[in-house]
């Protein structure tokens, strides 16, 4: 342990990150930039090749300063597995998607340290990052990397820190957002937080792994439920005749007791959508119903179909059906100003309408094409769009859009975001 902990006081250690994606890659380059050596590791060639040649990929990661600490030596990344023994740390930044029945796929992680237990030497630290259910470090990574003879706490050291990566937030990076670290055993704690505060500003120990995988649930639970609560307060207002975006808005001059959170199409994004599950999910393991997560999950699950009949309804009035209607869906990426699709509810309306037979286009200047099942549709221009569309259905509010010329230029707009407010029209249907 003194000479691992002596190595990393000195910036002498080398630290491998396995998943070069919107986790890894950005977290790889904070390690660089702190002066540490670092290997990126990926099974995919085509994101191996784009680093070695300083192109990022990541928004969120300037090309220009991952081609800084590549040229320098300090950066860069293989597919090759067996660089794992020389490495002092490795920490595990790989995709735990949810599975067609809605239970936890760890297929990744369990490959991560299957690959790190065939490697596994004294004085390593290993650190999982991945969202996963409570327990996941000690009862799944423990066991086999312990397979190896070697004690952990002593020999080797793990430990468990969420990733908080708000994918485009010009505010907050992985630097300066707080990390929480929990160890195994306190040794391990320790190794892990000494090593983070070399790339991270704030470190927030707590006393378990299983705690600090509980944080993380515990913070995308908390949006999961307020979201859902909202949504369900909109579903109200609607069937109240009363404008949801008014009450939010009249509620949030409350200064004490009170946290706006907006409605929309649904949830997207890698955690909300998907993290409160694995919370559900262990807890029936435990005899244990997570009525909370599960209602919000409905809720939040069933915008998209209630966003298909507002646009339904809106052309009945112009005695128009779906089938058949032009419908414009303006931006497509989770999130706004980012061009991250996943579980994104543009996706679920967009095949939700062509189930309906309507003829759906999209303009979206952050993601030039969307691969369906079926087909691939690609970004159209703007203009021809709006002059095209029977309907134009705002479902992510990017910044780089005129909202006025929008509804100037349209016949009908569904805005699922309220990216015009402000804006007094006829023409206009909130959510």
């Amino acid at each position: 342990m003194k000479a691992l902990l002596k190595k990393i006081e000195d910036k002498q250690v080398q630290v491998g990150v396995i998943g070069m994606g919107y986790v890894g890659l950005p977290l790889a380059v904070e390690i660089a930039r702190a002066g540490i050596r670092v290997i990126g590791i990926d099974i995919v060639e085509s994101k191996i090749k784009q680093i070695n040649d300083g192109s990022s990929y990541i928004p969120d990661v300037p090309s220009s300063e991952l081609s800084k600490y590549v040229r320098s030596g300090s950066f860069k990344a293989v597919s090759d597995f067996r660089v794992l023994n020389q490495l002092d740390a490795v920490i595990i930044c790989v995709p735990t998607p949810l599975g067609k029945t809605k239970d936890p796929d760890l297929s990744m992680v369990v490959a991560a340290v299957e690959r790190i237990a065939e490697n596994l030497r004294a004085n390593q630290l290993i650190v999982l990052e991945s969202t996963t259910y409570p327990g996941t470090t000690e009862e799944l990574l423990l066991p086999k990397l312990q397979e190896s003879g070697l004690a952990v706490g002593k020999d080797f050291f793990l430990a468990f820190s969420p990733e908080r990566v708000d994918p485009g937030n010009s505010a907050y990076n992985t630097r300066n957002t707080p990390k929480v670290i929990g160890g195994v055993t306190p040794q391990c704690l320790d190794v892990a937080s000494r090593l983070y505060k070399h790339f991270i500003e704030r470190i927030v120990p707590v006393s378990s792994s299983r705690a600090a995988e509980m944080v993380k649930l515990l913070e995308n639970t908390f949006r999961s439920v307020n979201i859902g609560l909202v949504n369900e307060v909109a579903l109200m207002c609607d069937r109240l005749g009363v404008s949801v975006w008014e009450v939010i808005d009249a509620a949030a001059s409350k200064p004490f007791g009170f946290m706006p959170f907006q409605p929309g199409p649904g949830l997207g994004g890698h955690c909300i959508p998907i993290d409160p599950l694995y919370l559900s999910w262990k807890l029936k393991t435990l005899n244990y119903r997570a009525r909370f997560i599960e209602l919000a999950s409905e809720i939040n699950a069933d915008m998209p179909h209630y966003v298909v009949n507002k646009i339904n309804d809106a052309l009945n009035d112009f005695s128009k059906s779906v089938k058949n209607s032009k419908v414009l869906i303006l931006g497509v990426s989770y999130k706004r100003d980012i061009d991250d699709l996943r579980e994104s509810p543009a996706l679920d309306v967009i095949q939700l309408l062509r189930q309906r037979g309507a003829k759906v286009m999209y303009h979206d200047a952050h993601v030039p094409e969307i691969k369906l099942d079926d087909s691939i549709l690609i970004s159209i221009d703007l203009d021809q769009g709006l002059r095209d569309a029977d309907c134009v259905v705002i479902i992510t509010n990017h910044s780089n859009l005129d909202y006025q010329k929008v509804v100037s230029s349209s016949k009908i707009v569904i805005d699922t975001r309220n990216a015009t407010k402000g804006i007094q029209s006829s023409k206009i249907i909130r959510l």
